[in-house]
């Protein structure tokens, strides 16, 4: 069965168990006739409404999360009926937010009994509904898993100021970066401003079908690691089922090939029409968000130089908690600079892996030449390392990823270089490294 196909039948499954429950919550002699009078004005008056409603007021990122977070603590409050009220209005504006209507069905489910868990669907009684289907109830199953990661995500928040262990530094030109934790099926949006990296909004999203670690192609996993943003695809040219649109992510990068990880066309991108969210386990290997969220990060981020860092769990730290880092590893990348600005080739070639390789698959033999080119290039002249970016992995190993323009004294511009750095004991040497603009 098709991506597509799979997402169809999760939202028709999810529209069939909330009418099973909305179908209990509703027995004839449950309501006084008044209430049941004022629910069906109050249908009539959100369908007549809700075109006009969906043209005149543009859905704003993360709004659905709030409302139905405070939804939530009116309902936890014994605020039944001012709950009430608002999860019918956050419905009405998000027709396609299966979370919110399973939330109006439990609040007019607890008018006629007490309520045991979130999508409660009584077993069928007598004349009562039946309980929902196999299908209908895996879909209840993944309701309340995505309901769980929303309210522990927004429970528990980083500490104040705090950032990814991984961003050691970015350069200025990078105004942006992105953080994912999967454990939380969260993704954190963050501002490069002058006083520091700012977290500016975070965000619900939702990963492989199998979980993370992808290695192979197919794998229905989503990669762990350092990537960028490649490119900003137009949804014009996208199947409904993406979206607001799409950004490829450079998977897999030179640590996931040196590795031997295939496979490609890893996404953020959004969901289908007829539906706000997916499950937290639910893609291929991409990033889902729901379109009002993707479209504010099509607005803000920039391709190529924006940082998508994907882990199982944020490791969060105080700012000055890199500072170390960055200077041990500041020296080892000047002393880099310094013996190609002298033309010190053999004390150059120290720091390349012996295993290296550069796009193509270019070994570190080839690349030498490349190497040699380039510092006959410089003539003596100093080399300068603009607009630095570093950012550190540790899994099995230690890695620094490195992105600079590389310009000569005197010259106005020059190559932006990406190189991959890995530790071995004290050692540090390049195993990648190439040209990106």
């Amino acid at each position: 069965m098709s991506v597509a196909m799979n997402i169809r039948s999760r939202t028709v499954a999810a529209a069939a168990a909330v009418s099973v429950l909305c179908g209990a919550l509703w027995p004839p002699a449950a309501w006084a006739q008044g209430d049941k009078e004022r629910s069906i004005a109050r249908g009539k008056r959100a369908a007549s409404k809700a075109p006009a409603r969906a043209q005149q007021a543009p859905l704003r990122d993360g709004q659905a999360e709030q409302r139905l977070m405070e939804v939530y603590r009116l309902t936890g409050e014994g605020r039944g009926r001012e709950a009430l009220a608002k999860a019918e209005a956050l419905a009405r504006d998000y027709p396609n937010f299966q979370l919110a209507q399973l939330a109006l069905g439990d609040l007019l489910s607890a008018r006629t009994r007490p309520l045991r868990q979130l999508g409660d669907v009584p077993a069928g009684q007598g004349d009562a509904p039946q309980p929902p289907s196999p299908n209908a109830a895996e879909v209840l199953a993944e309701l309340r898993a995505e309901s769980r990661q929303r309210t522990d995500a927004l429970r528990v928040r980083p500490g104040a100021r705090t950032i990814p262990a991984q961003f050691i530094e970015l350069s200025p030109r990078s105004r942006h970066a992105i953080a994912v934790d999967a454990s939380r099926s969260r993704l954190y949006l963050f501002q490069n401003t002058e006083q520091g990296m700012e977290l500016v909004a975070d965000y619900y999203a939702s990963v492989g079908k199998l979980g993370i670690e992808k290695a192979l192609e197919g794998d229905q996993r989503t990669p762990l690691g350092v990537y960028f943003i490649t490119s900003r695809l137009d949804p014009a040219t996208l199947k409904d089922f993406y979206g607001a649109g799409a950004l490829p992510i450079n998977y897999p990068n030179p640590l996931d090939q040196s590795r031997g990880k295939t496979g490609s066309g890893i996404w953020l991108h959004g969901t289908p029409s007829d539906q706000f969210s997916r499950a937290p386990l639910s893609t291929d290997g991409c990033l889902a968000l729901a379109n009002p969220d993707l479209e504010r990060i099509l607005r803000t981020v920039e391709p190529r130089s924006t940082p998508v860092v994907i882990t199982r769990r944020i490791d969060w730290v105080q700012p000055q908690a890199v500072q170390t880092e960055r200077r041990q590893f500041e020296a080892v990348l000047d002393a880099w600079r310094g013996a190609k600005s002298q033309g010190d080739v053999r004390r150059l070639m120290s720091f390349y892996a012996p295993d290296f390789q550069s796009y193509g698959k270019m070994p570190l033999a080839d690349y030498a030449k490349t190497l040699d080119t380039e510092v006959r290039a410089l003539r003596g002249r100093p080399l300068h390392l603009k607009d630095r970016s570093l950012l550190r992995w540790k899994d099995a190993s230690d890695t620094m990823v490195v992105t600079f323009g590389e310009v000569a004294e005197g010259a106005r511009t020059g190559p932006v270089k990406r190189q991959y750095w890995t530790r071995k004991g004290q050692q540090w040497q390049i195993f990648f490294e190439g040209v990106i603009g």
